[in-house]
């Protein structure tokens, strides 16, 4: 009984561990006004075909704060670039001077930083509702296995530890908005 407790336990360590990760994720493609080349990850680019990463048909770099800068490996990709930054609808005008496509990242407005903020609040949401919904799920298999034969106390202790666990993840989560939120705040 014990072996299924731990993999009970290992399982929403793992499920919460991975709404942390998608938090993360979700993060890096909110703007804070400075430039990244992160910010380009979602671009696909019709190479020869197959849709394939921005990134691996160019090196996409950050000259300065305000700016990207995306060189193609071959300089035929330059008008397919374009088009691939103006059809993921990023809010970017690229310029392109034949050879290197910059993209000049806007100051953002007191108003535009708030939304993101209010973004941010709910990819936060979302992340403490994965971590809520793997611990009803963790507590729901505890119950299933007392009633299989676990002793009340080692369900009540594993359950405790779902708990910490949910805390913990949940601080975790916090931490990330907040920083996140700064981020976006400092001008």
């Amino acid at each position: 009984m014990q072996e299924e407790v731990d993999f009970v336990l290992e399982y929403t360590g793992e499920k919460m561990e991975s709404a942390i990760s998608h938090l993360g994720k979700e993060l890096l493609h909110i703007r804070a006004g400075k430039a990244s080349p992160s910010m380009m990850d979602g671009v696909l680019v019709d190479y020869y075909g197959s849709m394939t990463p921005l990134n691996q048909v160019s090196n996409v770099s950050t000259p300065d704060a305000r700016t990207i800068a995306i060189q193609p490996w071959e300089k035929g990709l330059i008008s397919v670039i374009e088009k691939a930054i103006m059809t993921a609808n990023l809010g970017f005008n690229p310029d392109n001077n034949g050879e290197i496509i910059r993209i000049n990242i806007p100051v953002l407005t007191e108003e535009r930083r708030k939304d993101l903020v209010k973004h941010v609040h709910q990819e936060g949401e979302t992340a403490k509702v994965s971590i809520r919904t793997a611990r009803k799920e963790a507590n729901d298999s505890l119950k299933k296995l007392q009633k299989d034969g676990l002793s009340e106390d080692l369900e009540k202790d594993a359950e405790a530890e779902v708990q910490k666990l949910t805390d913990n993840f949940g601080k975790k989560v916090e931490d990330l908005v907040k920083a996140k939120e700064k981020d976006i705040m400092t001008i």
